[in-house]
């Protein structure tokens, strides 16, 4: 009942926040209840549960008797009393039933009533205010124009006002003279008071948010601006300053799923406890503190918990801004090699860069970049022993009142909590914490509880504490990795010992004996920690695929010499440098500077490792669900479970079905011919993939699919836009793991449909970095050259001209070595050109794109993708708005339906013919008006005249309604999903995707 109970709790809870966004508001849910309050009930609860599940123990009636007693005379008492418990026996099951379901029903109280006041608190609705900002904590990142980095910091706004006109600092700095001048008070003659002025603030349900702070170095182009951005990150935790920020909703959850790499950024915002997200416009230069900041804290209404946080906090910016001196002198491995120090040290993980995450990723280990258990506990067993250690030279006579073990487990305790909230007090930190305190708890109450249970219990007081945790990817790898080691050492763990072979051995051949002892105790850790590791990466392979979508294959390997290189020698030797550091900096910076060589040295390998042939294939991309995820259960519970207990052959059926089941999904991505529209992240740069399954036995290469890929930038050449922040490295790193996770293992062909100026009209310099870093044009090659290195590309079509393609690709390899090994070829994409498939049913067409003529406006290339057979025998092609976080429910693309068109396309009804017409999709790409007036001048296509055609394209375009009257379109797909102005005359209307 314990582990159903809990199960449920969690169970439930999840599901009350998963459904809670499309349950009514209810204030007085908000208004009458405190979810401490339901916390502490809750834990009353369990204790009464608990209690009462252990109070009744079962006595022999015969003990209630004696010898020389009568057999009539005893048996009708003892038949009472056996009534009489039986009662009691069912009274206590039926209590024990009802405070079970009132504990599920009050902790999904708990979560319902968590989610509402969540809503409450939050921003609605775009606006522009101005707020005095409480820093919290340390910033996730620091602003760096060199690395191009922005700057991002979790803090409180209060004392908001809507923003009427545009403010500068000096303006901000005249209301941090007032706000002091009148005791706190945010009226002057430069702000407007919520209280006073006129414009609806409906949008803000309180004047207390907590947001996420944001500023970019493309957003302080301006000197001024730059200067005062630059000291943002040197904002302390606790610090307050008047701002003028530009505040925005969070992502609701349809949009947060519908982003490039599948990153839920409203289930991370919502676990943060996050209102919003705010962009700084302009910022005071002074800080509101009347003398210094220290003692605005320590005079603040703050809680004194809150105050030690902010202290710590404090110290966590002091070691970070120690390890950012000399910063830009380094190079940059040297500098990764730093942030990942820092990193492993306090969890502060904001000079990493991306390059360095993907990195750890891509070995595995990306688990080692964050605070686990072992480092709290590493630090708590050095120091607890360090403090025995004093206790028996110093006072030995401590233990006549305190046990020594009490010693140890006291220092061990406050060792924990407060390391665990130098580094964040995250979910593995916090739980290592909480189990050492539970632990020590039990043995001094000497409850026969075992450590499974006191971990189940912890992990349910944790969702009780805080429900938005059940949705941190942390607090499922943490708990059931620490499930996971558990049981592997109650089934692993064989007591023996090596006495009696040391008697039964000779004396002249002990020496000979203990060396192959030494090769037998070497050979048997290698093998038990091979087993551990492949135990723990199988376990973990489903959540991790639920959770990330994706594994690495490698981590199985590289993990077996990470883990211990981390946990026995850098985390040692970096909180010894930490603790080093509160006495003589300069003998830990001498450490640290070692601790650093190890890590540079180990990127280097790891970066060696992975431009090996063999690492090419290192992700494993599975589209899972919870279905999935049930059968792995399944399949492993017989291993989890003492053995005999169920017989572990019964886990070949979920097996068989489990493979069976992949399989199927697999093969249903691509059973049916489909167009993906991929998200890019940058509302004008498009991607798209057609996978086409070859319906005969000529299948080109021996392969069965076809895939090729399609890029566009659809910026209008004559209406200004914002720059793109994608880089070439961020969107071929997105389109690989997507087409990844469409089991995309090559790429038939690519075509980049925008024309590059910069590979006709610019030479290529001698400075590769420079050349590859200022020109916005160069992006989509540059991301085919990057995407070539991932996958297998056969043909690679660019509109426009490519004269200086070699020298971009010479250019790019000068950066990147590993590059230099492979090489692709481009292929002019101009109108005509043409690719068919082996089954001459499926063909790729390029309809416009004239390089003769000296206008680049011209030189876009749009693609028709014709498919072509015997109606019945042909599938036709589905267009897919491609889901990141769950491939195999991609939903259909909405669509513009040109009704007179749909009227006159050819029905099922009609008799079957031996030559139907055609299947078009017409991939449009144009920039400037001038493609299309060419395109009427000079061609004409008979095809058109009878296929069915579905025009994508974006809603940018500067085609004309007579261009789709001549295309006879039926329907239109845009990437962006608005409406195609062009195909408003065309009495269309809005409809969901259907095949024709």
């Amino acid at each position: 009942m314990y582990w159903l109970v809990g199960g449920l709790i969690i169970v439930v809870m999840m599901g009350v926040l998963a459904v809670a966004d499309s349950m009514p508001s209810v204030s007085s849910l908000v208004d009458t209840i405190n979810p401490s309050i339901l916390a502490l009930i809750l834990v009353v609860m369990s204790l009464a549960l608990i209690m009462l599940s252990r109070l009744y123990t079962p006595a022999t009636p015969a003990a209630q008797s004696t010898p020389f007693s009568s057999q009539t005379s005893s048996q009708s008492p003892v038949i009472e009393l056996s009534i009489t418990k039986r009662l009691l026996l069912l009274a206590r099951h039926i209590v024990v039933v009802i405070l079970a379901a009132g504990l599920i029903g009050v902790s999904a109280l708990q979560a319902l009533v968590s989610h509402q006041q969540a809503e409450s608190s939050k921003i609605t609705a775009p606006l522009r205010v101005q707020a005095l900002v409480t820093i919290e904590g340390i910033s996730d990142s620091v602003l760096d124009a060199a690395a191009d980095t922005g700057y991002r910091q979790v803090a409180v706004i209060t004392h908001l006002s809507p923003l009427v006109s545009e403010l500068t600092p000096q303006d901000l700095d005249n209301i941090t003279a007032s706000h002091l001048a009148d005791g706190q008070s945010h009226t002057n003659k430069n702000s407007l008071s919520i209280k006073s002025n006129s414009i609806n603030l409906d949008t803000l349900h309180t004047d207390r948010h907590r947001i996420l702070l944001s500023a970019y170095p493309q957003s302080s182009r301006r000197p001024e601006a730059a200067k005062q951005f630059a000291n943002l990150s040197q904002l302390k935790p606790g610090e307050r300053r008047w701002m003028s920020l530009a505040l925005s909703p969070l992502a609701t959850a349809k949009q947060a799923t519908s982003s490039p790499s599948g990153f839920d950024s409203y289930r991370w915002l919502r676990g943060r406890h996050i209102d919003g997200v705010a962009r700084v416009l302009v910022t005071a230069t002074q800080p509101v503190s009347t003398a210094d900041t220290d003692l605005l804290v320590a005079s603040s209404s703050l809680s004194h918990l809150s105050r030690v946080r902010t202290y710590i906090d404090r110290g966590r910016w002091q070691l970070r801004q120690h390890f950012y001196q000399g910063w830009h002198v380094l190079t940059g491995d040297e500098q990764q090699a730093k942030a990942v120090t820092l990193s492993l040290l306090t969890g502060d993980r904001s000079l990493i860069s991306r390059d360095t995450k993907e990195l750890y990723q891509l070995a595995g280990i990306s688990h080692l970049l964050a605070i686990s258990g072992t480092h709290v506990l590493f630090l708590a067993i050095v120091l607890a022993g360090a403090a025995v250690m004093i206790v028996n030279q110093l006072y030995p006579a401590l233990y006549r009142y305190v046990p020594r073990w009490q010693v140890r487990w006291w220092v061990m305790i406050g060792a924990a909590f407060v390391y665990a909230l130098f580094t964040g007090f995250d979910v593995p930190a916090a739980r290592t914490a909480w189990m050492l305190f539970a632990i020590g708890l039990m043995r001094l109450s000497l409850l026969p509880v075992s450590t499974m249970r006191v971990l189940l219990a912890l992990a349910v007081l944790m969702a009780w504490c805080d429900p938005y945790v059940l949705w941190q990817a942390g607090y499922w790898l943490s708990f059931v990795a620490v499930a996971l080691l558990l049981k592997y050492e109650d089934r692993s763990y064989h007591p023996h010992t090596l006495a009696s072979t040391q008697t039964n051995t000779p004396s002249s051949h002990q020496n000979e004996a203990g060396g192959r002892l030494w090769l037998r105790q070497g050979w048997g850790v290698a093998k038990r920690v091979f087993k551990l590791q492949f135990w723990l990466f199988i376990a973990l392979l489903p959540i991790t695929l639920l959770l990330f979508g994706k594994a690495s294959l490698w981590g199985l390997i590289i993990n077996m010499f990470a883990i211990g290189l981390f946990g026995w020698v850098i985390v040692p030797l970096n909180l010894l440098a930490g603790l080093i550091y509160l006495l003589s900096p300069t003998l830990a910076d001498g450490l640290w500077s070692f601790v650093t060589a190890i890590i540079l040295n180990l990127h280097q390998l790891i970066d060696w490792l992975t431009t090996l042939p063999a690492l090419s294939a290192a992700w494993l991309y599975t589209p899972i669900n919870m279905a999935i995820v049930l059968m792995m259960v399944l399949v492993i519970l017989p291993w989890l479970l003492p053995r005999g207990f169920i017989s572990r052959g019964l886990a070949l059926p979920p097996l068989v079905l489990l493979m069976m089941t992949v399989y199927a999904n697999q093969q249903s991505l691509m059973a049916v011919p489909t167009l993906y529209l991929l998200p890019t992240g940058d509302q004008y740069i498009s991607a798209s993939v057609l996978q086409y399954p070859m319906t005969d036995d000529s299948g080109e290469s021996g392969e069965d699919e076809v895939s090729w890929l399609f890029l566009a930038d659809h910026r209008p050449s004559d209406a200004p836009t914002m720059p793109s922040r994608l880089t070439a490295e961020a969107l071929s790193a997105t389109v690989a793991q997507q087409l990844g996770s469409l089991s995309i293992k090559r790429l038939h062909g690519v075509v980049v449909q925008s024309s590059s100026a910069d590979l006709s009209q610019r030479q290529i310099n001698d400075d590769p970095p420079k050349s590859l870093q200022d020109s916005t044009s160069e992006l989509l090659p540059l991301t085919v050259l990057q995407l070539s290195q991932h996958l297998p590309t056969y043909q690679y079509w660019q509109a426009g001209r490519i004269d200086r393609w070699p020298a971009l690709q010479a250019a790019y390899q000068v950066t990147h070595p590993a590059a230099a090994k492979s090489s692709i070829s481009a292929q002019r994409c101009e109108e005509g050109k043409t690719w068919q498939s082996a089954n001459n049913k499926l063909s790729i067409t390029a309809m416009t794109g004239w390089r003769q003529i000296e206008d680049a406006s011209v030189w876009d290339c749009t693609i028709a993708i014709d498919l072509s057979g015997i109606k019945g025998s042909r599938m036709p092609i589905q267009v897919l708005r491609y889901n990141a976080a769950a491939p195999l429910k991609s939903s259909a693309a909405s669509v513009q339906a040109l009704l007179d068109r749909l009227a006159t396309q050819p029905s099922d009804s009609s008799p079957p013919q031996r030559h139907t017409p055609p299947e078009r999709i017409i991939l449009n790409a144009d920039s400037h008006a001038r493609v299309w007036q060419l395109w009427s001048l000079m061609c004409t296509d008979e095809r058109a005249t009878s296929a069915q055609i579905r025009w994508l394209g974006h809603s940018t375009s500067s085609v004309t309604a007579d261009v789709l009257e001549r295309q006879r379109v039926g329907v239109v797909i845009t990437h962006d999903d608005k409406i195609l102005p062009a195909a408003l005359p065309l009495e269309t209307r809005d409809t969901s995707m259907a095949s024709p």
